[in-house]
């Protein structure tokens, strides 16, 4: 996407992603149906130099493109200027999740799940769960119904569910209203209720421990999903079922 420029990111530019009164403009079209003029003026003046995950992948992207699309860049921009650099770390991002960013970045698209083989849906899948999450943090609302679209989508064309090593971080990451959180949460609610499936509470217990607002969600998913239907009354008829008893037996206390 670009080379290194060194001290040309301390050079003066115009920045098209600003009107003239210094507010941002935001992006309100698709970038590939932006008119030539404008995707050139995006394209024009400095890059800046991206690392990404543990591995500090490196991406020299434009920074009037980045502007455009993002005040979480903008806001880095106005930062980074104090200090004379061009760098942005996310060093706890995950660099697949960030190849679909850039994609979208400059084509205004992602790939599209139903396009590929069955053994490559789920990880594809997985990749866009991490993009939902970094379009989080980036601030790209857009982007995010992408990545959440293409997730649902994989994981039914690969006929699989995130269990609960990927719904932890879900939980951890992002915000209480976030829509993601309700789709996994509905997700473990059905798998505990599918009475042909494996899973029970108890797979989800790393997700119980420290986020009682994943129990909450599934419990209410539960409820929802019921339809109103109501459990036997439990202090009605005999107690035998909530008697301790030795060796499984039973016993006529009523």
């Amino acid at each position: 996407m670009g080379h290194y420029v060194g001290d040309t990111l301390h050079i003066l530019f115009r920045d098209f992603a600003y009107e003239h009164n210094g507010s941002l403009r935001m992006a309100n079209t698709n970038i590939g149906d932006t008119t030539a003029k404008t995707f050139a003026e995006l394209l024009s003046g400095p890059l800046m130099d991206i690392y990404v995950g543990e591995s500090k992948r490196h991406w020299c992207l434009h920074r009037n493109l980045l502007c455009y699309h993002s005040t979480y860049f903008k806001d880095h921009v106005a930062e980074d200027g104090k200090k004379k650099g061009g760098k942005l770390e996310l060093l706890d991002e995950d660099p697949r999740a960030f190849e679909l960013l850039v994609k979208w970045l400059y084509q205004g698209k992602i790939d599209d799940v139903s396009d590929m083989p069955i053994e490559r849906k789920w990880d594809y899948a997985f990749a866009c769960q991490k993009l939902y999450m970094l379009c989080d943090k980036v601030i790209l609302p857009q982007l995010k119904n992408f990545a959440i679209d293409q997730f649902r989508k994989g994981c039914f064309e690969a006929g699989l569910v995130p269990g609960p090593e990927e719904m932890k971080p879900i939980y951890d990451k992002t915000p209480r209203s976030s829509p993601f959180r309700k789709l996994v949460s509905k997700i473990a609610a059905r798998q505990i209720m599918d009475p042909d499936a494996q899973n029970d509470a108890g797979t989800y217990k790393m997700c119980f421990e420290g986020n009682p607002d994943f129990a909450i969600d599934v419990i209410n998913a539960i409820r929802e999903g019921a339809g109103g239907t109501l459990f036997q009354d439990p202090t009605e008829g005999g107690g035998c079922t909530y008697h301790e008893h030795e060796n499984g037996q039973l016993c006529d206390a009523g």
